[in-house]
């Protein structure tokens, strides 16, 4: 399903307006942009800006051919007639409002839906998104109870023995949901945000042997861990969308000083650092600004020393892969 030729992928938060307000325009612009520099896989939700996420990208994409599309259940969105003006972080939201269902019918709703918004009449990947997430609330027995008793891994699995999609997995941001399910559920891929990065490598003591023993591969997503390893350790940056703690800020400093050592940027170390292990099969990048994932689409393919890795490695910060 994901070949080399989706090394480099497309996310597509950023479409929903997240953090800022996107038009329709600069949405097309960015698409546009990714596609130009030969993105061929792209990757959305309903959770993305309440549908906007997934209906601009279906409007993109509809008469084009030859790239992959990965989408999420877990969600159900329903008509909101007073809507805030910026839910969940998104400022691009459509007049909607979600609940969570891992059910069975639950998760073949919701694949529909998301068909329909996006106006295309197949996706190749769908994920289960956030189950099992503490600050998302669906750490419950309930959660999980729906996705593995009720049905809704059974209904992914089943639409992808039909042939309507093509793979299946979870799309997280914790380790422990995908250390429970690998090896108990069929599962393709997982998605996995901010938890195999230069900054943080928990993920390789248990999950990716996990994941290599069931033939599992990984998308990666959130390489910077929401801002710290794009800007470097400066004032106010944030940590998985907090404000780095003093530990990480001098984690960081040490990070820095030796790319600076081998004339590296920092982005270009966190991008390319996790797509260098063999069970990476894709690493997104997400943004609202066309200049900055251009930015980025550059700093994946600069050139970068085996010797950068080898003595970030010797110095305890990131093992090699």
């Amino acid at each position: 399903m994901l070949t080399d030729e989706h090394r480099l992928s497309f996310g597509g938060s950023g479409l929903g307006g997240l953090f800022r307000k996107v038009s329709a325009k600069e949405a097309h612009d960015l698409l546009s942009a990714a596609w130009d520099a030969g993105i061929r896989y792209f990757d959305t939700a309903p959770h993305y800006g309440h549908g906007s996420s997934e209906r601009r990208l279906g409007d993109f994409l509809r008469d084009k051919t030859g790239h992959v599309i990965s989408t999420k259940v877990g969600r159900l969105l329903s008509p909101d007639p007073a809507p805030p003006p910026v839910v969940h972080g998104f400022h691009s939201a459509l007049p909607f409002k979600q609940r969570y269902d891992f059910t069975h019918d639950g998760v073949l709703r919701s694949h529909e839906d998301s068909l329909q918004r996006m106006g295309l009449d197949h996706v190749d990947i769908l994920f289960a998104h956030d189950l099992g997430d503490p600050d998302a609330g669906t750490d419950t027995d309930h959660h999980r109870a729906e996705f593995l008793e009720g049905g809704g891994h059974r209904a992914m699995a089943r639409l992808k023995e039909e042939g309507t999609i093509s793979a299946i997995g979870i799309g997280v941001n914790t380790i422990e949901i995908c250390e429970e399910l690998v090896g108990r559920l069929e599962l393709d891929h997982i998605l996995l945000a901010g938890r195999y990065t230069l900054l943080e490598q928990r993920a390789l003591e248990r999950l990716f042997p996990l994941c290599e023993a069931h033939g599992v591969k990984i998308v990666v997503g959130g390489v910077f861990n929401s801002g710290i390893l794009a800007t470097g350790a400066t004032e106010g940056t944030t940590y998985n969308y907090a404000p780095a703690t003093q530990p990480i800020m001098d984690r960081v400093r040490e990070i820095e000083a030796i790319c600076a050592r081998h004339d590296v940027a920092l982005p270009t170390a966190a991008l390319q650092y996790p797509a260098q292990h063999p069970l990476v099969a894709s690493t997104l990048i997400g943004t609202t600004q066309t200049r900055t994932l251009l930015r980025n689409i550059d700093h994946f393919a600069a050139p970068v020393s085996q010797t950068l890795w080898q003595e970030l490695s010797d110095a305890g910060l990131a093992p090699a892969a």
